[in-house]
């Protein structure tokens, strides 16, 4: 597959404070590829930096062999950037607001009007597309804001956290909206801190912590790095500690790693059902009750949670 953006050793550093933290990795033609990571974890910042709308400190990427630092403007010709933050006119309708940026983006005549019909039908709005964005949903505001990125038909269209903050049927909307352009050849970043947003879209994910890419692949390859190991997670009362249920649990037989995570304990081992009986005698001997058990197979959460040492959750 022929990359259509290449990034080495990627890094923003301000003052004292490293952001990001020399990152690589490379998209190819119409692959969905996702940063996968907490807040806070440098993906905001990577994509700002690739967008030509920060100098990085150190490193180089290119789109479509064209530099992000040496030629900024025909890199913006070539992507769409949809951020986290709603880039509208709350007083124009969403037809005015998606004319305005095709007009910006050098879109004329019956090509620009094309374009705006195309994108509105797209996200699902060309029935609302008379209507002024201030009478928008959350989840309507994002999908015009999307539309506005695909305006100029990019090559590729960097997404940051695009889900964040939506109801539940917006959410699936967009996710679906996703999956439809890339189908019509559109390579795309996608940045989330959502594991299931990631195992559904991805065809290879990055998983980005404190600025570093700590590894990359398909999601087949990456669970495979951390063998047939399972994920035994004792959820248990919020009145109850947490950490000292996994203080007691992590030189348990079998135990590889303990973590705590909001009200529940997880432990990653080679058999949950070998240790589950010794984890409850502790969590029993402690006075602590728990309430239920998952037993999880690998995923990019229980990946996560052995790159980094802390569950994707955290913060």
């Amino acid at each position: 597959m022929k990359p259509i953006l290449q990034v080495h050793e990627l890094a923003k550093q301000y003052g004292d404070f490293t952001a990001v933290k020399g990152v690589s990795f490379e998209i190819g033609e119409g692959e969905i590829f996702s940063l996968l990571g907490p807040n806070g974890a440098g993906k905001t910042t990577t994509i700002s930096m690739l967008a030509c709308l920060l100098q990085p400190s150190a490193g180089e990427a290119s789109i479509a062999g064209h530099s992000v630092r040496r030629e900024p403007q025909a890199v913006k010709r070539l992507i769409g950037v949809i951020p986290q933050d709603i880039a509208l006119y709350p007083s124009l309708s969403a037809r005015e607001n998606l004319h305005f940026w095709g007009q910006l983006y050098g879109l004329r005549g019956k090509e620009r009007g094309q374009r705006v019909e195309d994108v509105l039908e797209l996200v699902g709005l060309r029935e609302r597309a008379q209507d002024r964005i201030e009478k928008y949903s959350g989840g309507m505001k994002r999908r015009i804001n999307i539309a506005a990125g695909l305006l100029h038909r990019p090559k590729i269209v960097f997404m940051d956290e695009p889900t964040v903050g939506i109801d539940p049927q917006s959410r699936r909307a967009i996710l679906d909206m996703v999956k439809a352009f890339n189908q019509q050849g559109m390579a795309v970043l996608y940045t989330t801190h959502y594991m299931e947003e990631a195992e559904e879209l991805s065809d290879r994910v990055g998983i980005i912590d404190h600025g570093e890419l700590i590894a990359a692949g398909t999601q087949r390859e990456l669970t495979e790095r951390i063998g047939s190991t399972e994920t035994l997670v004792l959820h248990i009362d919020e009145s109850q500690d947490a950490n000292q249920l996994a203080h007691a649990l992590e030189d348990l037989p079998g135990v590889i790693q303990s973590t705590v995570t909001d009200h529940q304990v997880s432990l990653v081992t080679p058999s949950a059902r070998e240790v589950l009986a010794g984890a409850f005698g502790r969590a029993e001997a402690l006075g602590t009750r728990v309430r239920s058990i998952d037993i999880q197979e690998p995923n990019l959460e229980a990946v996560f949670l052995q790159v980094t040492g802390r569950a994707l959750r955290d913060n």
